[in-house]
């Protein structure tokens, strides 16, 4: 079966607590006969899996991962939607039962002081303050608490050791093993010690209901924070209205969005959205399209302009030709592009996927030798079992888990709402390291509009029968240069037949056949490789182009018969957005900023100057920017690309990170790493210095997990006791358990808050 011929779904799964989970989900899939790649992401928990439809099926897909002992279920089309609102219901429940468990165990803590024989400070405290508590009876009391912590522990806390008894059945480990573990083994000697008591049996009833509220309280922050993580998501998908006015024979009809088809007419009003892609038919208005692009200044449209799903109607009732449809419009396509960079893999994110696959066995492992080395060596049982169940409550592989996709999650929403398309975590971690940025000319510091500054005909033929056979053969043509002469003969009211046999040369021009007549229109190199001599090699007089000005030749049956001069216009925003990159070095050194461009020096030099960059290297074609990008990489260079993704596709793809300026109208092209919406350069160092930032937060989130642990679990198994006294309580360890995820996630988040011009070494 062909690569081509591969399916992919998106699966939710049901039941991951931490990145074990994940871990194991992941293996069962890749495991499964016909699967090609899986991935599964903690965050939304969901699987990403490519797969053989010949020998494997969705079905099949969703029992290997109930075979590992999770759930998962074949999406439906409302799933989005459904997904939101049962998370919503789960986390609303979480924090019902983590609210109530922790005053319970609070209660609990209270009422279990009397019952310990040892009476320290906090006991005379309380004694005298309370002095009722100690004249409760003790059998009674105990046997209270041990009816309320088994009730709790069967409402609160059954989806974690129904978890952990489905993975301990399919010989699997995680979190809920770790909890379940800890909590069982506590409730378990504080019943024997309630059934037969005795000096020196205490009792963690306290310590059981403490730990699991704290462990759903953690939860209940986390699915809070996950969702606002996922917000720039969900803002994209609000902005498609669900209805539309479509306009028919005059009359105005109010339909479900399904039924417009493409070329009806529909009817926007001031304050809409637009349902659709479309062209304005009649009307002006003003459009904002921030959520979008990024671009928060008003776009003026009138008839013949285009406008995109999603965007605002401002000031003006419009009526527009609906042109693209459902996943069709841009709208859906930035939706798709960021979920699936969301849900793809950072490099950073291997070294925690190796670490949480043997994470649960390694603190299993240590929780055992916790239990004896305190119990043969203390010779206390209550000490070992508390130890041990501190051990097993506050080790979190959540943390290491979410570490890196929840920085990840957060900056591709983050770059959306800015115009800055992330294809995926590997692209965002190049983009953070580089050396040297190569920027195009035509499109990317210039408008990419230029406009005719001259025609000359070289023959007896007059410029304007030239532009007209010209503009025929050009028409279909999407080079910048190619518009410019459309352009221009429809200002003139020039008028033309179709082009025929249209031959495209990248980067060098194009021919066809205009009323019987070999057009052939391009660069110098062009009409040498067609081995036409030009106007000057004949010595007939050729006026010499101004500085910033790209001439196009012109033949006709291989004689070459005129020029058009053309002129584009640096962008308004170029040279701060060069200036910008500069200081983005490492260390003293700037970041090196280059120009290669397929115009000529004479064109090029200019536009440079004025953008402030000294490197220039001009008159390449595709081939030739491609060759000059692996020459910088064999040099050692970390080199970035920015093209309009046409032209430069093979250099964008070649380069380390590629990063195409577009529009809404190219978002199709696939070449790069990063697609620019806000086709302007100072997106350029905005898309630098968000990944920078990314980048940042996810070592420091790394660092925390790895360090939480570090600590955590010496202290839990009582290290730190001999030489200062310090001991780790189990409910004090569920409570540092719940904050480290919390933490993480909290600090992803401040990536929301990033601003265009922060620095990229933080958030």
């Amino acid at each position: 079966m062909s690569a081509e011929a591969n399916q992919s779904i998106t699966l939710p799964v049901l039941g991951m607590t931490c990145a074990s989970c994940q871990h194991h989900v992941e293996t069962a899939l890749l495991a499964t006969v016909g699967v090609q790649s899986a991935h599964v992401d903690l965050m939304t928990n969901r699987a990403n899996v490519k797969f053989d439809p010949a020998a494997a099926t969705p079905s099949s897909l969703v029992e290997a991962i109930r075979a590992a002992g999770y759930d998962a279920v074949i999406p439906r089309a409302d799933a989005g939607s459904a997904q939101a609102s049962s998370d919503d219901a789960i986390s609303v429940a979480a924090a019902r039962k983590a609210w109530a468990t922790l005053a319970a165990g609070a209660a609990a803590m209270l009422l279990a002081m009397p019952l310990d024989t040892e009476m320290g400070a906090l006991d005379h405290a309380l004694m005298a303050m309370a002095p009722w508590l100690y004249a409760l009876p003790a059998a009674p009391v105990r046997w209270s608490l041990l009816a309320m912590t088994a009730a709790l522990m069967a409402w609160a806390g059954r989806s974690i050791y129904s978890n952990a008894w489905r993975a301990l059945r399919h010989g699997a480990t995680n979190m809920n093993t770790l909890v379940s573990l800890g909590t069982g083994v506590a409730f378990a000697w504080s019943a024997y010690a309630t059934l037969l008591p005795a000096p020196g049996r205490p009792v963690y009833f306290d310590a059981v209901l403490l730990i699991l509220g704290f462990l759903l309280l953690g939860k209940s922050l986390e699915g809070r924070a996950k969702r606002r993580a996922l917000a720039a998501l969900d803002s994209l998908a609000r902005l498609r209205p669900v209805t539309a006015r479509r306009v028919a024979n005059g009359i105005e009809t109010v339909v479900p969005l399904e039924e417009i088809q493409r070329g009806d007419c529909v009817l926007v009003l001031p304050g809409e959205r637009f349902p659709v892609d479309a062209a304005i038919v009649e009307g002006h208005t003003s459009v904002d399209e921030s959520m979008l692009t990024g671009e928060s200044t008003p776009q003026a449209r009138e008839p013949g302009g285009r406008v995109l799903a999603g965007s605002l109607n401002y000031d003006g009732a419009v009526t527009c030709r609906a042109q693209s449809l459902g996943e069709a419009t841009v709208l859906e396509q930035i939706t798709r592009m960021v979920e699936q960079a969301q849900g793809s893999r950072a490099p950073m994110e291997r070294l925690a996927d190796r670490a949480s696959s043997i994470f649960v066995p390694v603190v299993l492992a240590l929780a055992a030798i916790t239990f004896g080395v305190w119990f043969f060596a203390a010779h206390s049982f209550s000490m070992a079992l508390a130890n041990t169940v501190a051990v097993l409550v506050v080790a979190c592989p959540c943390a290491m888990g979410l570490a890196v996709p929840a920085a990840l999650t957060v900056a591709v929403g983050r770059g959306a709402q800015l115009g800055i398309l992330y294809k995926g975590g590997e692209a965002l971690e190049r983009l953070a390291h580089l050396d040297v940025v190569v920027l195009d000319k035509t499109g990317t510091l210039t408008v990419g509009r230029p406009v005719l500054a001259g025609v000359r005909s070289v023959t007896a033929r007059l410029a304007n029968d030239l532009l007209r056979l010209a503009a025929a053969a050009e028409e279909h043509s999407n080079h910048p240069l190619a518009h410019a002469v459309v352009d221009h003969a429809r200002a003139l009211g020039l008028s033309w037949p179709p082009a025929q046999e249209l031959q495209i040369y990248p980067g060098r021009g194009l021919s066809a056949r205009v009323e019987g007549l070999e057009c052939l229109l391009g660069n110098e190199a062009l009409f040498r490789e067609m081995f036409i001599p030009l106007p000057s090699e004949l010595n007939m007089p050729v006026r010499e182009p101004q500085p910033g000005v790209t001439r196009l030749w012109m033949a006709l049956d291989n004689i070459a018969v005129g020029y058009f001069d053309a002129r584009d216009a640096l962008r308004p925003d170029a040279a701060e957005a060069v200036a910008a990159l500069r200081l983005m070095g490492s260390g003293a050194a700037e970041l090196r900023v280059m120009m290669l461009t397929g115009d000529t020096l004479a064109a090029a030099e200019p536009i440079a100057q004025q953008a402030g960059i000294n490197e220039i290297e001009a008159g390449l074609d595709p081939a030739a920017k491609l060759a000059r990008i692996r020459a910088l990489q064999e040099e050692g260079l970390r080199v970035a690309m920015v093209g309009d993704g046409i032209n430069d596709a093979a250099a964008l793809a070649q380069a380390d990170a590629g990063i195409a300026m577009g529009s809404g109208a190219d978002l199709a092209q696939e070449a790069g790493d990063v697609l620019l919406l806000r086709a302007q350069p100072s997106a350029i160092p905005d898309a630098l210095n968000l990944a920078r930032a990314t980048l940042a937060v996810m070592r420091q989130n790394l660092a925390w997990a790895a360090g939480y642990n570090l600590l955590g679990i010496p202290l839990a198994a009582g290290l730190l006791y001999p030489a200062f006294h310090i001991l780790l309580t189990p409910w004090l360890a569920a409570a540092a358990m719940a904050l480290s995820s919390v933490c993480v996630l909290a600090n992803s988040l401040r990536l929301r808050g990033w601003q265009p011009g922060s620095q990229g070494r933080g958030a």
